[in-house]
């Protein structure tokens, strides 16, 4: 089932509503590390907002047609400021796409997808000849859908924070 989503960038005033958002999403996957296992990344979950401070970053929100707040995702536009460990933060004509999450009531209905092609487009716009992004053994649902989307898994762009593996992926872009 598809419910027909907007897709817009965050407002300040639902930067709070998305951190928790962010927060229960990422704090539900089984085999994840917790809150207190990885108090900063949670901590940078919760703030998610702040990353529309950053030079090229977008936080992208999917919005349902109640006007109820369905997920979020950041897009970047300059790896530069992607800040994630191994080399993903060298690569050179390429956007990243980062801390993808759908409330657990709206998932399969197309959220991620909208979210994540909605990078994918502005990507093209900007040029960039391809696409990165990280994600977990935790997060292996979410692998399906960007394999669909095309990206395939680049180990090159694997890295661990603290004892957690992080796993690259990478979508080559052409241009029309």
């Amino acid at each position: 089932m598809t419910t027909h989503l907007t897709v817009r960038d965050l407002r300040p005033d639902e930067f709070d509503a998305l951190g928790q958002l962010m927060v229960e999403v990422y704090s539900s996957l089984e085999g994840f590390p917790t809150p207190d296992e990885q108090p900063r990344y949670y901590e940078l979950l919760a703030n998610i907002g702040r990353f529309t401070e950053k030079r090229g970053a977008r936080v992208l929100v999917a919005i349902s047609p109640e006007e109820e707040l369905v997920g979020g995702v950041v897009y970047f536009s300059d790896m530069a400021e992607y800040g994630s460990g191994g080399t993903a933060t060298t690569v050179k004509d390429a956007s990243g796409i980062r801390l993808l999450g759908v409330s657990p009531r709206f998932r399969n209905q197309g959220a991620g997808k909208a979210l994540t092609s909605a990078c994918i487009q502005l990507a093209r716009e900007e040029g960039h000849s391809q696409v990165i992004l990280h994600t977990t053994q935790a997060m292996r649902i979410a692998w399906g859908l960007y394999e669909r989307l095309g990206f395939i898994r680049s180990e090159d762009l694997d890295f661990l924070q603290q004892e957690l593996p992080v796993f690259g992926f990478r979508l080559r872009l052409t241009h029309r």
